[in-house]
C-alpha cells in the first residue's frame, strides 16, 4: 500500500484551522476553495467535486474533536483502497501544523493523489491564512 503524507504550517490558530477542517460539508467554501468547487453531504458521507472535474464520494469515518483529527475513505472510482486523515496540531506562536495522510491502492495512484494533495494544501494555506488575518477570500 502506498502512503502519501503532506504537511503545511499555517499562520492561524489550531482552533480556527480545526473549525474549518471539521466542517465536512464546506470544503469548497472554507477549507480549500478553488481546489474543491462543491461539497454535497449524504448520509455518513460527502461528495466532493474538485476543480479538475474529479468527483469523489468520501465516507466520513471519524471527526475526533479531542484529537483534532478527521478521517475519511474514498469509495468507488479508481482506488481499490483509500483512507485519508487530516490532523491539526498546535505549533506554538499561534501557528498550526496540518498533517494530511492518504493510504491508497493501487500503488500507481500515489503520484496523482500526492499531486492533488499538494495542490489542496496550497489552497488550504491560502484560505486559512486569509481567515486568520481577516482578509476576504
Amino acid at each position: 500500500m502506498a502512503s502519501v503524507r503532506k504537511e503545511a504550517l499555517i499562520d492561524a490558530s489550531p482552533a480556527v484551522v480545526w473549525d474549518a477542517v471539521r466542517d465536512v460539508g464546506s470544503v469548497h467554501t472554507r477549507l480549500a476553495p478553488g481546489f474543491v468547487t462543491d461539497t454535497r453531504l449524504e448520509d455518513g458521507a460527502r461528495v466532493v467535486t474538485f476543480a479538475n472535474g474529479l468527483v469523489a464520494r468520501e465516507l466520513i469515518v471519524d471527526v475526533d474533536n479531542a484529537g483534532r483529527r478527521l478521517v475519511w475513505s474514498v469509495v468507488g472510482g479508481r482506488p481499490t483502497h483509500h483512507n485519508g486523515a487530516m490532523q491539526v496540531l498546535a505549533e506554538g506562536g499561534g501557528r498550526t501544523r496540518v498533517v494530511w495522510v492518504a493510504d491508497v491502492l493501487p500503488h500507481e495512484l500515489a503520484g496523482p493523489i500526492g499531486a492533488m494533495m499538494e495542490e489542496g494544501m496550497r489552497a488550504l494555506r491560502r484560505a486559512l491564512a486569509r481567515k486568520a488575518t481577516g482578509v476576504a477570500a
